[in-house]
């Protein structure tokens, strides 16, 4: 399933001349592309599809849909359980030894 997820914008960068943002999704932190909405600024919540932030969101809805998700499983489906991602990548030979 691919959904469109809310989550917190962390900190935003320009690379290669497009606009990206970390975006906190619960707990669980990814790369976005803001070339669609790129005057979105730090601690706005937006909706990210497939990597991209599509449409900013009020902070009380994105905690909502974050929180029904959670509650659903949603949130797993998506991204997988953090500790568990956080543990592989510790596992594995990119991520031993930091």
């Amino acid at each position: 399933m691919c959904l469109a997820v809310p989550g917190r914008v962390l900190s935003t960068a320009e690379v290669d001349g497009t606009v990206m943002a970390e975006v906190d999704f619960g707990g669980v932190r990814k790369e976005v592309c803001l070339q669609y909405i790129p005057d979105v600024t730090v601690g706005e919540y937006v909706i990210v599809h497939v990597g991209f932030a599509i449409q900013r969101l009020d902070e009380r809805s994105a905690k909502d849909t974050l929180a029904n998700f959670d509650r659903l499983g949603i949130l797993a489906e998506e991204f997988g359980d953090p500790l568990e991602l956080a543990a592989q990548h510790d596992a594995s030979p990119e991520g031993a030894g930091r």
